[in-house]
């Protein structure tokens, strides 16, 4: 009996296929459908598996009906184990053919990874459009096998494909959904949401659930629970927008240990919301009525907040006034309890900052070292530089340094580097000799980010360099754990320090760029029509440009050596033997500077750095500022930056201000 409806499905599969493909050469003539707005019954499962058993694909990936068995979460077994292996087998036959120099290698890939993340978000608007006008499930699954490469588009697609059966009549559906299963787009679409759930969005993961479960996807099969436990762990940051798709998937399905839980975790979320509502509007109605509010209340009121990871800007605002009203009241513990908590919550209130920091340094005296320490490790949480305060540090670690151990250390010299504060003085020299006392105790990890801290700083510490890069601590540091891709990072970015902020480095005459692409990303479309209209032609300056190191500029224009005339970079090779001037726009987020304020952080410093000493004439743009200008003060502004003289170093983000 077996073997009969084995070959009958075997047969059935074979005309589905053939039918496909007359349909792909003389569309048929779509039926009417009816709109189905409700979720699908958990007793329609069974018709699910009836429907699409046919199928030799999904007899291998879901349970059947003859006994094999379930594939479930404990069992740690991927949906579609055949296509991971050979997905594998392709990864090795390639690694086989790559080169023997690890270093270069590596700087390779990273490079060619860094273009294809970029090539893609150019590509997302094209891809949208194209998703829009499917008409079909298929057609959608056809798209996503030529062009989907990120986890935003595959999720797309399947809620695409939801929105476009959902319309269907019934008998329809049922053949669109047995075409679906048998596309192998499908098996790696799913393998994609099986590895990138726990980095997908909350909007992704919950439309992602959804799609897959009215698909027809078997809810006891290892995607779906996965799915189902990813939303448990990122229960408390979902929106009322997803835990409202989030319980109208489960109602239509059966129930199980992940279904309960997080049902029962739905109940007491909206439990703690509408308690929360109830506080909210009580406390208001308090702060409205009684403007004499003490400061312990505030203080509470504050730290409650935090407790319940509950954001409510009108009572933190309320709060944070009487805080400041009441600062010389605040005992040093509470202070640093705030600070915390406004890192918790997101909060970034520039006054209260402001006048946190001034009250301290108005106190430095009376307090321990280590207490200044804690204040400043707050502070650069929430990338505010309170400028006064880490100088009075930088003095007395000048005068006595005894007191730093290895942890404080490490703080201070992150707090210095990530904020890019440099105190006059032998401060650095000092931090350097302290932490070649602890070289013999110290960790290869610790010893990284003490590195790492002062190459961003443009100081090598030579002992400490050394010891790093010994054979066996390089080994160690690069070996796989959940850490492995940021410490990648920073030893990139020491070695390029190494070579561009050595003393012997020479700037090179020509600096070739290894590629760039013709498409820009839609926060700087505004800038290259700007550009095409000052400029006239594209083949005045160049976009989206990657360098070596790693290093990538928005625009590059070239120029003669009185910053009069904009010279062609199609010609720079048959402009080599003149001098010529190179500029590099880069359009940066409010978050590449301290708060508040136009003081860039560390690690742009850097950039901005090595880029001068490969032969450019860096021009730091506030993106979101320069957004907001009209075309015409666009193409006046950045006329202004490229025909200016003697810019100092950062002026050019002084006319961008973002206060």
């Amino acid at each position: 009996m077996c073997k009969t409806l084995t070959k009958m499905n075997n047969k059935m599969g074979y005309l589905l296929t053939a039918v496909r493909y007359l349909r792909r050469c003389s569309p048929m003539p779509r039926l009417s459908a009816t709109t189905s707005r409700h979720v699908v019954q958990s007793g329609r499962l069974r018709d699910r598996l009836e429907n699409v058993n046919c199928s030799k694909l999904f007899l291998n990936t879901f349970p059947s009906q003859h006994g094999s068995p379930l594939r479930s979460l404990s069992q740690k077994a991927d949906v579609f184990g055949d296509e991971v292996q050979q997905e594998k087998s392709r990864e090795a036959a390639v690694s086989e053919q790559a080169p023997q120099r690890s270093l270069e290698l590596e700087k390779l890939q990273g490079d060619a990874q860094s273009f294809r993340v970029k090539a893609v978000l150019d590509q997302n608007e094209q891809f949208f459009n194209r998703l829009h006008k499917c008409a079909c499930p298929s057609d959608v699954l056809d798209l996503a096998s030529e062009s989907a490469v990120s986890i935003k588009q595959f999720t797309n697609c399947l809620t695409t494909m939801w929105k476009l059966l959902r319309n269907m009549s019934e008998d329809q559906r049922r053949y669109e959904k047995r075409l679906i299963f048998e596309h192998p787009a499908f098996v790696r679409l799913c393998q994609q949401l099986l590895r990138d759930s726990r980095r997908m969005t909350r909007g992704d993961l919950v439309f992602s659930l959804h799609a897959v479960v009215n698909l027809g996807v078997p809810q006891n099969t290892l995607l779906v629970q996965t799915l189902l436990r990813v939303c448990q762990e990122k229960l408390n940051q979902l929106d009322n927008r997803c835990m409202s798709v989030l319980a109208t998937t489960l109602v239509g399905m059966d129930e199980d240990k992940n279904v309960s839980a997080l049902q029962a975790g739905l109940q007491l979320r909206n439990l703690v919301k509408f308690r929360w509502k109830v506080f909210h509007n009580k406390t208001m109605a308090v702060l409205r009525e009684i403007d004499h509010v003490t400061y312990p209340n505030a203080h509470r009121v504050f730290l409650g907040l935090v407790a319940m990871n509950y954001c409510s800007v009108p009572i933190l605002n309320a709060c944070s006034k009487k805080i400041q009203e009441n600062i010389h009241d605040a005992p040093f513990w509470q202070l640093i309890l705030i600070l915390e908590a406004c890192h918790s919550l997101q909060y970034r209130n520039i006054k209260l900052f402001s006048t946190v920091a001034d009250y301290v340094n108005s106190v430095v005296c009376l307090l321990d070292k280590r207490q200044i320490i804690l204040f400043l490790s707050a502070f650069e949480t929430l990338g505010f530089q309170p400028s006064e305060l880490m100088g009075a540090l930088a003095e007395k670690v000048t005068e006595d340094s005894e007191f730093l151990d290895l942890k404080s250390l490490l703080i201070v010299l992150r707090v210095y580097s990530r904020l890019n504060y440099v105190p006059r003085g032998q401060f650095y020299e000092t931090l350097h000799s302290c932490l070649n006392k602890y070289l013999p105790q110290i960790s290869n990890a610790e010893l990284l980010k003490a590195v790492y801290s002062l190459c961003i700083l443009g100081y090598l510490p030579h002992r400490a360099l050394d010891q790093l890069l010994k054979k066996d601590n390089f080994a160690e540091l690069v070996s796989g754990d959940l850490y492995k891709e940021k410490r990648e990072m920073m030893l990139h970015c020491v070695r390029t320090c190494m070579e561009l902020d050595s003393p012997s480095f020479m700037k090179p005459a020509f600096v070739p760029t290894e590629n760039f692409s013709s498409v820009v990303s839609v926060n700087l479309r505004k800038a290259r029509e700007a550009l095409l209209e000052l400029l006239g032609d594209e083949n005045m300056f160049r976009q989206n440009v990657q360098l070596p190191y790693e290093y990538h500029i928005d625009f590059e224009i070239w120029m003669d050596s009185d910053r009069k005339k904009v010279l062609p970079v199609t010609a720079a090779d048959s402009h080599a033997d003149i001098s010529v001037q190179r500029l590099a726009f880069l359009f940066v987020p409010p978050s590449a500077f301290c708060l508040g304020t136009t003081h860039p952080q560390g690690k742009l410093v850097m950039k901005k750095r090595h880029l001068s000493k490969l032969g450019y004439h860096v021009i730091l743009v506030l993106n979101k500022k320069f957004q907001e200008l009209t075309n015409e003060g666009a193409v006046e502004f950045l006329k202004g930056k490229i025909y200016s003289e003697n810019v100092s170093p950062f002026s050019e983000v002084n006319l961008c201000d973002n206060n």
